[in-house]
């Protein structure tokens, strides 16, 4: 933990306890590396569906229903779990539930659409669910000036454990296709695989890390939720407070529609436009993740001296390129090139975007700020993958107009950051706690 010194960490906080944060990173990116990019993904197109022309735009709509479910909740639990400091109980229980609907995925096999279509849903919602409580413990571990910092080292680190469980994957799909064992067969092991390893590491995060938030004594009079929806009501009231804030939210609506795209559809592009066979797809998703540990590591020490903006404007613009080339090229050399950048950005810009929010949230709503930020995400989530696999359906399946659609997100991700003045909106913040006082 020599990474950063106790100077980045607020007083009280220990190191092992920044260590047990990050784990939890470690323990569900094996989720998304596994499901929902490099094996499940395309093993829902090609085998459950069968190559059907639908089932891209099938595979994205299952992903869009679970991020309306938690747009449409995220921020209101956030608020319960800020009023009633329940943001660790909820983030064990909502593991729980990510985990046991990943294991149950190996049940999933060719032509079980509907019942493929409900799992995923169910893990999704509770894998992001997870996701944003979690995120929710960075400003009360971090200090202000070393938000970046620490939670790219975070994010690094779960990539870590993303490489892990694909390469376990990996090393097993090896040996199983070299005897023989088609599909439908080893992809529901790996499911398991990824599930065991999440259930796993989570102990440790559950074991080190604290809950430091107070409970409001509104929220145990009147009722959690009651509590929770009226202060929810009072934030959005309160908007022109936060304005940089709620142009963060806006501009990510874009941006991450667009990383969306790239968790959700890479392995499905490779195999079903450039060529890529299964294995070949998990070496991409490996060296992908490798990259994007070193991504948001960098970063994370980059965007503290030069930036939140600046950073994540940058890392933007390399996001543009990536579709851009992803879009032209017809060689598998060529989409590396592509998957290199996607890397480095994929990292350093979701890792900036989450220190950006911490930096504009009051203290004493923390999660429900990120509550906020899922919000905007999960509806990005929405509208990158489902018009992806909209245009790939009226198209007749041409996917690099699709892919190409994308830098568009991206662009307009840009533009509508230009506005935030990150000092504004720390100030914002910083008076809301002084009010509080």
């Amino acid at each position: 933990m020599a990474l950063f010194s106790q100077d980045a960490l607020n007083p009280g906080v220990r190191k092992r306890e920044v260590f047990g944060w990050a784990m939890y990173d470690f323990a569900n990116s094996g989720y998304t590396t596994v499901v929902i990019t490099a094996v499940f993904a395309a093993y829902f197109v090609g085998g459950i569906a069968q190559k059907a022309e639908w089932a891209t735009f099938a595979w994205t709509a299952a992903l869009s229903v679970s991020y309306a479910i938690v747009m449409l909740t995220m921020p209101s639990i956030g608020a319960y779990a800020d009023l009633r400091a329940a943001k660790k109980r909820l983030l064990m229980l909502t593991t729980a539930g990510c985990v046991v609907s990943t294991a149950a995925l190996a049940l999933a096999g060719p032509s079980s659409v509907a019942f493929a279509v409900v799992l995923i849903i169910l893990s999704n919602t509770f894998f992001a669910y997870g996701e944003s409580l979690t995120a929710a413990f960075l400003p009360e571990l971090a200090r202000t000036e070393a938000l970046g910092k620490v939670s790219g080292w975070g994010w690094a680190f779960g990539y870590f454990g993303g490489m892990l469980a694909l390469g376990i994957c990996l090393g097993y799909v090896i040996w199983a296709q070299g005897r023989g064992i088609p599909a439908d067969q080893f992809v529901p092991v790996t499911m398991l695989i990824t599930a065991v390893i999440y259930g796993l590491a989570s102990l440790v995060t559950f074991r080190l890390l604290k809950e430091r938030a107070q409970p409001n004594p509104a929220a145990l009079r009147e009722g959690g939720m009651k509590a929770s929806l009226a202060q929810l009501r009072q934030t959005f009231r309160q908007a022109r407070r936060y304005k940089d804030f709620m142009w963060l939210l806006v501009s990510a609506v874009f941006y991450q529609g667009g990383v969306a795209v790239a968790i959700a559809l890479a392995a499905i592009y490779a195999e079903q436009v450039i060529g890529f066979q299964p294995q070949e797809t998990m070496v991409l998703i490996f060296v992908l993740n490798f990259a994007a540990a070193g991504g948001a590591f960098a970063f994370g020490y980059f965007q503290d001296r030069i930036g939140h903006k600046l950073a994540l404007g940058i890392t933007l613009v390399g996001w543009i390129a990536t579709c851009v080339i992803a879009a032209i090229t017809t060689t598998k050399g060529g989409f590396w090139y592509a998957a290199a950048i996607a890397g480095v950005c994929m990292g350093s810009s979701q890792s900036a975007g989450r220190a950006m929010a911490g930096m504009f949230a009051p203290k004493k709503q923390l999660a429900e700020f990120y509550g906020l930020w899922t919000f905007a995400i999960r509806l990005a989530s929405i509208i990158g993958p489902l018009s992806y696999g909209a245009i790939t359906w009226m198209t007749g399946g041409d996917q690099r107009t699709a892919i190409l659609s994308t830098a568009v997100l991206f662009a307009v991700g840009l533009v509508l950051l230009v506005p935030v003045d990150v000092q504004r909106g720390r100030e914002a913040a910083l008076a809301a706690d002084a009010v509080d006082r």
